[in-house]
């Protein structure tokens, strides 16, 4: 089967918490074999080295079984404290975040330093020490353990602040900010390049066309889109993909349309597939645009009854308002060509007044009788206008004209009103506004 398939299986252990300490653990276990097994006499070592040899390595097995005792508290202690945090974060923000937040990968690497000095300990407690053995080779064996356990507490200090650090708002919002922009930057260099382009309209399909359809249900997040072309230059044909990336698709569900004068083997379906990056939940770094949902996300909750926080959505607002300024200046592709200049393939594209109605009208949804956040989406729209092409600029005219709306529908005090005309035409902007919100 196709979920078994080799490619498959590598990524998602690559996407999965368990990569990194896995890779820390198998570190950890060669290092117990080496010293288990030396593979050299001890007889180069220097002097100091041999003086500081244990006279009786076989009495350290209290010392080890100690240390293991230990680590396993601080390992139980640590994510004891993390499923906490996690509780707290999923309550506060967005639950989309408490993956993310077990899964960072310097939160994986301590997890695998923990995971591989328990394994290089146990080593060292199963496999006794022999009267006949190099003595030196296992004095330094229990001297490592001794500093891997030291080096695992300086990490539960790091780990206890980056927790603690990574769970206030300012550094939530920071990071996916951060990430987000990573995220696109990587998007604009991947898609370098003559053979990446940008057609406005979809080409017309010739027939025939051959349906493909997907191995099993998930969110498609990216693909390996050079591979597929090159599968499509293989048979002479186009992929038509008929999803936008971020869907979530059904098993066996149509996803594509190949255009081809034969049909396409099973082998070759199954490689089309194997170009697919299909995870179970989203990923920012995947994609960009999950980024600005988490912080709009993020916006509405804290703008929700039980936190009642404009001043944090006001904060994802600022974020959002940059990364689609960056989305604008930026020049997407959905065509990729062979090194002949025959296109082949084809993907949509979210249309830019789509991503902006889905981040923002949440927001507005959620805070439509807060005046400062119906101000900021005004400020946001503004600033958007300044970057915005004439065919950008109408979606923005049209949202900001509903924000005018809204604060004119909740403005009824005459300070409220004064205070909202002071600030309707505020600041630099290519907007059609009312000088106040009695001449709308």
């Amino acid at each position: 089967m196709l979920l078994f398939h080799p490619v498959m299986l590598f990524k998602r252990f690559a996407s999965s918490i368990a990569y990194l300490p896995t890779l820390a653990a198998l570190f950890y276990a060669l290092i117990g074999l080496l010293a288990l097994i030396p593979p050299v006499s001890s007889n180069f070592l220097p002097a100091i080295v041999k003086e500081l040899s244990l006279e009786d390595p076989g009495g350290a097995q209290a010392l080890l079984a100690a240390l293991l005792g230990g680590m396993i508290s601080l390992v139980v202690f640590s994510f004891s404290m993390v499923m906490s945090v996690l509780s707290q974060t999923g309550a506060n923000f967005s639950h989309k975040l408490v993956f993310g937040l077990i899964s960072a990968r310097r939160h994986q690497l301590v997890l695998g330093h923990y995971l591989g000095t328990i394994l290089f300990i146990l080593m060292l407690l199963i496999v006794p020490y022999s009267p006949d053995g190099d003595r030196i080779w296992r004095s330094i064996a229990v001297y490592t353990a001794c500093v891997m356990v030291l080096h695992c507490l300086s990490l539960f200090v790091y780990f206890i602040h980056s927790v603690s650090q990574s769970i206030q708002i300012d550094a939530v919002i920071t990071g996916l900010h951060a990430d987000t922009l990573s995220s696109m930057k990587l998007r604009q260099d991947y898609e370098k390049g003559d053979q990446w382009q940008y057609q406005p309209s979809p080409p017309p399909l010739r027939a025939p066309c051959h349906e493909l359809h997907v191995g099993e249900a998930g969110y498609i997040q990216n693909a390996d889109l050079p591979a597929m072309a090159k599968l499509a230059e293989r048979v002479g044909g186009v992929i038509h993909l008929d999803f936008q990336f971020g869907d979530y698709v059904l098993k066996g569900q149509p996803i594509a349309r190949l255009e081809c004068d034969h049909a396409p083997s099973e082998e070759w379906r199954a490689s089309f597939l194997t170009t697919l990056t299909q995870l179970e939940g989203e990923s920012v770094a995947e994609r960009f645009t999950h980024g600005m949902t988490q912080l709009m996300e993020v916006a509405i909750k804290a703008l929700s009854p039980g936190i009642n926080d404009p001043g944090s959505a006001r904060l994802c607002l600022h974020r959002i308002t940059d990364l689609l300024s960056r989305h604008l200046n930026s020049n997407q592709a959905n065509r990729l060509q062979d090194s002949h200049g025959e296109v082949r393939v084809c993907w949509q594209l979210e249309p830019f007044d789509s991503l902006l109605h889905r981040l923002l009208t949440p927001i507005l949804h959620y805070g439509i009788e807060d005046q400062s956040i119906l101000l900021g989406l005004l400020k946001a729209m503004k600033s958007l206008s300044l970057t915005a092409g004439p065919h950008h600029l109408t979606a923005i005219q049209q949202f900001a004209d509903r924000v005018v709306e809204c604060l004119d529908r909740h403005s009824e005090h005459a300070l409220d009103r004064a205070f909202v005309n002071q600030r309707l035409n505020r600041g630099y902007h290519r907007l059609n506004l009312p000088r106040s919100l009695d001449e709308r």
